[in-house]
């Protein structure tokens, strides 16, 4: 048996531990072979040489987190006690957290929180279209609302649209009471949501009202040609082939597209096939178009989330088309 020593910064121990010493019991939930003591800026650990080298290591990096971040969540905590050397070096090389990407309502401030959903900036930073992929709660339409409105801010568009293909995930629209609009809207909700967390009230019912923003089903596309606007496909997963088609074909002059989607949560007919899968197959070796996957590690919702997609995970492929299955395994 061996003892390490690690001497935490008089500020650090108590973010270290957590409230009641929550973070430190989650560090003991991930090396039960270890006895782990805190007394004051001192930890101590006992236990295999081996085991604790990795234990040492992650702590390391967990302080140097905080020193970059001054935050900690239990997300976090958990992605920093799950990783490999090779994602620690490259979540440090990364600069996410560094670089706003908007100033939101009362002033929070909006940053890529994980490497991948920094990808996801450098991405359309440097390519027009951009597909982001990956499960529930990893900031995927977040990010390129952020990103969206940020273009708008800069004047680097004139417009924002979001889309989404009113596919219904069990409900039926057909009987909410109500216009089309109203019927439409609880399904948009979340697009509001995250532009509210950007956007003042008033000033992004102004937007709307103008047509400044716009928020419509996939289906109010067709026939456009989309210039000078960010656009986003949110749920991306739920379109047909011919939807998929009719909307990256209405890309204009000086415009963004970021389609998002996840595998997991497709509501189409089993009898049709994903727009999703199909574009990523074919579109897949085009330069300017860059493709970001995003995974449970990118989770910042509820630690739950997490667990709930790494069990759902199993069953994903049984909502593709059969003939489809293969074509994601080679995404």
């Amino acid at each position: 048996m061996t003892e390490k020593l690690l001497e935490l910064q008089k500020s650090l121990p108590s973010r270290v531990y957590g409230n009641n010493n929550r973070y430190l019991q989650i560090i003991q939930s991930y090396y039960p072979t270890l006895k782990i003591t805190a007394r004051g800026n001192e930890l101590k650990a006992t236990g295999p040489e081996d085991v604790l080298m990795d234990f040492e290591a992650k702590i390391e990096y967990l302080i140097m987190h905080f020193d970059k971040y001054q935050s900690l969540s239990e997300n976090q905590l958990e992605r920093i006690l799950t990783s490999s050397a090779e994602e620690r070096n490259r979540m440090m090389s990364d600069s996410v957290g560094e670089k706003v990407l908007v100033y939101g309502v009362n002033g929070h401030l909006i940053k890529a929180q994980t490497p991948n959903q920094q990808r996801i900036v450098e991405a359309v930073e440097k390519s027009d279209m951009v597909f982001a992929v990956g499960p529930a709660g990893t900031g995927k339409t977040y990010t390129a609302v952020a990103l969206a409105v940020r273009a708008l801010k800069n004047k680097q568009v004139k417009r924002i649209i979001l889309t989404r293909p009113a596919v219904e995930a069990g409900e039926n629209l057909g009987f909410l009471p109500g216009d089309l609009k109203e019927k439409l809207d609880p399904y948009l909700q979340p697009l509001y949501d995250a532009l509210l967390d950007m956007i003042p009230h008033e000033k992004l019912a102004m937007y709307i009202e103008s047509g400044v923003i716009q928020i419509a089903p996939l289906a109010f596309m067709r026939g456009r040609t989309l210039d000078n606007a960010f656009v986003i496909l949110d749920e991306a997963q739920n379109t047909t082939e011919a939807q998929m088609k009719m909307f990256l074909t209405r890309m204009g002059r000086s415009a963004k597209f970021v389609i998002t989607g996840d595998f997991t949560q497709i509501d189409l007919p089993k009898n049709q096939r994903s727009g999703l899968v199909q574009a990523l197959k074919i579109l897949k070796n085009i330069e300017d178009i860059a493709i970001v996957k995003l995974d449970d590690k990118d989770v910042i919702r509820h630690k739950l989330v997490k667990r709930i997609i790494q069990e759902y995970r199993q069953f994903e492929s049984d909502k593709l088309h059969p003939d489809q299955r293969e074509d994601l395994s080679q995404i």
